[in-house]
C-alpha cells in the first residue's frame, strides 16, 4: 500500500479500493513527493484528505464539489473552501457567506471554518486535492480527477441517496457520473468572483439542499455558523 493510499481513513480507503487501482496511487504519490519535495504546495501533506476524516463514507447525506484548493499561504488545509479563522476569507467564501445570508436570513458568520457542515454530513471535496503554491490549477491532470471520480461513484453505488451540489464547470461535468433517478444534483456557479453573478448569487443553494434532502427523507442540515 502507498503511503498515499494509507493517508485515507480506513472506510473511504475500503469504499475507493475496487475503483482507484494501485498503479494510480502509485504515480500520484510520486507526483506529491516530487512536488512538495522542490517547493510549496497546499494543503500541507498531512491534510490532504481533511475532508474523507471529517465526513466518514457513510454520514455522506450532501457532496459539496468544488475545484482545487485555495493556493495562497496559509488558505488550505484539505477541507473545501473553508480557511483556518486567523486567514482573512477569500473572495469565494465571503461569496458563499453572502449567498448564505441572504438564502437563510441569518447573520454573516464570524468564523470561517466549515467544520460544522461537515460533521453534519455535507462531504466539502474539490475535484483536484492539491496545488503549487500561487498557481491556481497547477496539480490538474495529475490523477485526482480519478479519485474525486472515485469517490463520486462510490456515493452512487451506496444504497442511500445523496445531494450532489456542483458549483462550476468542472464540478458539473461530474453530473454525468450521478444516477439521477436515485439522487438529486444542484448546481450553480462557482462562488469565485469571476462567476459569482452569473448564477451563484440568488442560487438559494443551502434552502436547495434542504429541500433535496426532505425529499429523500434525510433530516435538514443545520447551516448556522458562529
Amino acid at each position: 500500500m502507498t503511503e498515499l493510499r494509507a493517508a485515507i481513513p480506513a472506510d473511504w480507503r475500503a469504499a475507493l479500493a475496487p475503483r482507484v487501482p494501485a498503479s494510480l496511487w502509485a504515480s500520484l504519490g510520486a507526483f506529491l513527493d516530487d512536488e512538495y519535495a522542490r517547493g510549496v504546495v497546499y494543503p500541507p501533506r498531512e491534510q490532504l484528505f481533511t475532508a474523507l476524516t471529517l465526513t466518514s463514507f457513510a454520514a455522506v447525506r450532501v457532496l459539496w464539489l468544488g475545484q482545487d484548493p485555495y493556493h495562497e499561504e496559509g488558505q488550505a488545509y484539505g477541507l473545501a473552501f473553508s480557511v483556518p479563522n486567523e486567514i482573512s476569507a477569500p473572495p469565494s467564501l465571503r461569496n458563499i457567506f453572502k449567498e448564505y445570508a441572504d438564502d437563510l436570513g441569518l447573520s454573516l458568520p464570524t468564523t470561517h471554518r466549515l467544520e460544522p457542515w461537515a460533521r453534519q454530513g455535507v462531504l466539502l471535496l474539490n475535484t483536484v486535492l492539491s496545488v503549487r503554491a500561487g498557481q491556481a490549477g497547477s496539480h490538474q491532470g495529475r490523477g485526482w480527477e480519478q479519485i474525486s471520480d472515485a469517490v463520486i461513484d462510490a456515493l452512487v453505488n451506496r444504497p442511500e441517496p445523496v445531494v450532489f451540489v456542483l458549483l462550476g464547470r468542472p464540478a458539473q461535468r461530474k453530473k454525468q457520473r450521478i444516477d439521477l433517478s436515485r439522487h438529486v444534483v444542484i448546481e450553480a456557479a462557482h462562488p469565485s468572483p469571476l462567476s459569482a453573478y452569473r448564477g451563484f448569487f440568488g442560487s438559494k443553494i443551502f434552502s436547495r439542499v434542504n429541500s433535496a434532502l426532505a425529499g429523500l427523507s434525510h433530516a435538514a442540515i443545520d447551516w448556522r455558523l458562529p
